[in-house]
């Protein structure tokens, strides 16, 4: 099985470029090429099997260099599948399965998905007129016109579709990625700034006193000794400053997170409300916070089939407190890695994780942490952020 595996892989990079989606089906499809067999004329199989052969010898190339091309190129790779279909009509009845096959490559064109329904629909005037010309029955010319355009623009609509969401996926992507990296470099910017204002009055205090402390020194040395005294208790509190100060870097930043979340929720479709209080963290609880959101709505986008997701900050009685509610389908929770992780993180801060779940009521999680009276609010937590 290994060997069939790596075989297939091998001749999908071969005759595919490396970028295709994965999903795609480019090998399944070729089992439509059958109904080139199912003939339904009446001319001899030695009429129009080798023909149905050299057909198929010619398309599958035809096929396969219209993945690597986009644009006119692929275009014309369509067209030439179209062709064939013309072409094979006279011989074979079930020729306009080419005509499908060059439908579904349309959106991947560049065209409009009423551009591409237009398209079918002309060719299929044009191939409805050969077909009376060359003798088939009116009626069975407007039955294989009619189904050939009803399956023809739905495999056209579905890779449309297909092809708009893919580019939107990617879209969201990038945005994830960009709130990311604008998150950081905020983030930078506001330490250089701290560390720029902290040590340039420090550095300027220290050389200071240092030069005091120079002048001092032959004329009273006591005094030079309080002076250096001085510098080093100030060196020390610069240092604690600069220790504070750089312990942001490695915060996460909550708001920066939910706005990720509401990307990848809403990859899903599944809508995001969030409200924020006005008094800042501290950056360990934050951080802290910041890291549940992404592991609640990691877990929520893969397993809770959920429709709408609400996540509140507040301060209650000295404690910071996160709930992330879902109205998905709830149920027993069996706990991984994800939520181990939660505990143990908010357990080393003195904090706790509360979950409610109910079959078909969705999901309450409750993280809640102690915060030091420096940080409590001065006033009520409470602005909605949307």
């Amino acid at each position: 099985m290994t060997s069939i595996h790596s075989w297939f892989a091998t001749v999908r990079r071969r005759l595919l470029p490396s970028h295709l989606d994965e999903q795609a089906p480019p090998f399944w499809s070729l089992f439509y090429l059958l109904f080139l067999f199912v003939n339904w004329a009446e001319q001899p199989l030695r009429v129009w099997l080798a023909p149905t052969l050299l057909s198929i010898a010619i398309f599958l190339p035809l096929y396969f260099r219209a993945f690597h091309h986009k644009g006119a190129r692929r275009f014309a790779h369509v067209a030439a599948i179209a062709a064939l279909g013309f072409a094979m009509a006279p011989i074979n009845s079930c020729a306009h399965t080419y005509l499908i096959y060059a439908a579904s490559s349309l959106p991947f064109c560049g065209l409009l998905l009423r551009q591409s329904i237009a398209t079918i629909f002309g060719v299929l005037v044009l191939y409805s007129l050969e077909l009376y010309y060359v003798g088939y029955p009116p009626k069975y010319a407007l039955f294989v016109a009619i189904i050939t355009g009803v399956i023809a623009v739905a495999v056209c609509a579905a890779n449309h579709y297909h092809r708009e969401k893919h580019l939107r996926q990617a879209e969201l992507k990038l945005s994830h990625d960009e709130v990311r990296r604008l998150a950081a470099l905020a983030e930078r910017e506001r330490i250089g700034r701290d560390l720029h204002d902290l040590l340039g009055h420090t550095l300027s205090l220290i050389t200071l006193k240092s030069e005091l402390a120079m002048k001092l020194f032959e004329r009273d040395p006591q005094a030079a000794r309080r002076e250096i005294a001085e510098v080093e208790r100030v060196a020390r509190d610069a240092l604690a400053q600069v220790r504070r100060a750089v312990s942001g870097i490695r915060a996460a930043g909550l708001a920066a997170e939910l706005a990720s979340a509401r990307l990848l929720l809403e990859s899903s479709d599944v809508r995001l409300d969030y409200r924020l209080g006005e008094a800042a963290l501290p950056p360990e609880v934050e951080t802290v916070f910041a890291l549940t959101v992404r592991e609640a709505v990691t877990n929520i986008q893969r397993h809770a089939q959920a429709m709408s997701v609400r996540v509140d900050l507040a301060v209650h009685g000295g404690e910071a407190r996160l709930s992330i509610e879902d109205d998905g389908r709830g149920g027993a929770i069996e706990p991984g890695n994800g939520l181990t992780g939660m505990r143990e993180r908010l357990h080393a801060l003195g904090g706790r994780l509360e979950i409610q779940s109910r079959a078909g009521q969705g999901t309450r999680l409750v993280a809640a942490l102690p915060l030091p009276e420096a940080w409590l609010p001065a006033v009520p937590i409470g602005a909605a952020l949307r």
